[in-house]
């Protein structure tokens, strides 16, 4: 039974995650606009994304634990873009992806470098949730916002946070355990408020 539920939480992750971003991708390419999305959610985002795999690597966990990164980087990465090819400046972005490709090879110079950095990816991502949450409420406007994305990132954190338990015990990766309600409450943020 156990087996199964592991198998079961790693292939729906990793079928999620295939797809998580594309609807957020498609309400912006439908909408021509990136209305609603924050640019630091979003860079904040994928920074923890960055140092979660990188850390995943580093420590050489199963494969099956982490798989759904280097997919979710490349949809955020996509995501960043389109943001700022509809905010007009395409260009603006490649120091950002320059940062973050350097930071895949400074992470692991050195143990520490690494341990902190994952330690302070559970400050990042509720950091990027905040903003994203506070964008919305500052704006009063979802634009093409997706709550079914934050929706299934709801489903993904729940999924990872028995898999990480059931697979390493490695709290240090708890960034999971808040993960469901920051997401759910962004999915609810991108309905719109009343004025």
């Amino acid at each position: 039974m156990r087996e199964q539920l592991l198998l079961f939480c790693n292939w729906s992750t990793l079928g999620v995650c295939a797809a998580l971003k594309l609807p957020q991708i498609a309400a912006v390419l439908a909408a021509r606009s990136a209305r609603g999305i924050s640019l630091p959610s979003l860079l904040l985002e994928l920074a923890g994304f960055l140092v979660f795999l990188r850390y995943q690597c580093y420590y050489e966990y199963p494969l099956l634990t982490y798989l759904e990164y280097p997919v979710l980087i490349a949809q955020d990465a996509l995501l960043l873009l389109c943001v700022f090819h509809f905010n007009g400046n395409v260009k603006g972005a490649a120091p950002y992806l320059a940062v973050f490709v350097a930071s895949w090879f400074v992470l692991p110079l050195q143990k520490w470098i690494i341990d902190l950095a994952m330690n302070l990816s559970t400050f990042i991502s509720t950091a990027s949730k905040f903003a994203q949450l506070q964008y919305l409420w500052k704006t009063r406007d979802s634009g093409a916002v997706s709550a079914l994305t934050w929706s299934l990132a709801s489903y993904t954190c729940a999924t990872r946070i028995i898999t990480t338990l059931m697979t390493t015990s490695d709290l240090t990766r708890g960034k999971y355990l808040d993960g469901p309600k920051k997401n759910l409450a962004n999915s609810l943020g991108c309905f719109p408020l009343p004025s």
